[in-house]
C-alpha cells in the first residue's frame, strides 16, 4: 500500500510541478503549486514525519500560497499579457539540462537500499527544533532576513502602484 501511495503522490506531484512552470495563467499555476505541496506533505507522511508534513501544509500550502495569490491578484497578471521570453535555443538548452538532471537523479536513486535507517526521533518536534536552533541556526536566521526583505519589497511595490 505504501508503494502505491508513493507512486500516486510522486506522479501527481511531478505532473503538477511541471504544470506550475508550463501553464500561462498565474492563478492556475498557483493552484498547481498548492497541489504539488500537498503531494509533498503526503510523501512526508509516508516517511513517518508527521510534524514536517503538518508544517508543509500549514506554512507552505496555506500561508505562503495565500500570500502568493494576493500578490498575483494585486499585480493583476493575466495570461494574455504574459509573453514567453527566450529564444528557441534557450528553451532547447533548458530542456537538455533538465533531462540530464532527471537522468542523473534517477541514477542516484537507483543505487538500492544503501540509505541508513532514520533515527527514531526523526521528524518529531523536539528533533526538528533541536537541529533548527543548533546546526541550522545561521540558515534559519538568513531565511528570516530574506523574508523581511521580501515583505519590505512588496510594501514598496504596492505603494508605487497606488495613485
Amino acid at each position: 500500500m505504501e508503494a502505491f501511495l508513493f507512486w500516486i503522490f510522486a506522479v501527481v506531484g511531478m505532473g503538477c510541478g511541471f504544470l506550475v512552470v508550463w501553464h500561462r495563467n498565474p492563478m492556475n499555476s498557483a493552484i498547481y503549486l498548492v497541489i504539488t505541496m500537498l503531494c509533498l506533505a503526503g510523501l512526508y507522511v509516508l516517511l513517518m514525519s508527521g510534524f514536517v508534513a503538518t508544517v508543509q501544509i500549514l506554512i507552505y500550502a496555506g500561508a505562503v500560497m495565500v500570500l502568493m495569490l494576493f500578490v498575483i491578484m494585486m499585480l493583476n497578471l493575466r495570461a494574455d499579457s504574459l509573453q514567453r521570453e527566450g529564444s528557441t535555443r534557450a528553451w532547447l538548452l533548458a530542456g537538455v539540462v533538465g533531462l540530464v538532471l532527471v537522468f542523473r537523479l534517477a541514477g542516484l536513486f537507483s543505487i538500492g537500499d544503501a540509505n541508513p535507517p532514520a533515527a527514531e526521533d526523526f521528524g518529531t518536534i523536539e528533533a526538528v527544533g533541536a537541529s533548527l536552533f543548533s546546526t541550522y541556526l545561521l540558515p534559519f536566521e538568513l531565511a528570516a532576513v530574506l523574508l523581511l526583505i521580501a515583505v519590505i519589497g512588496a510594501v514598496i511595490l504596492s505603494k508605487r502602484m497606488t495613485p
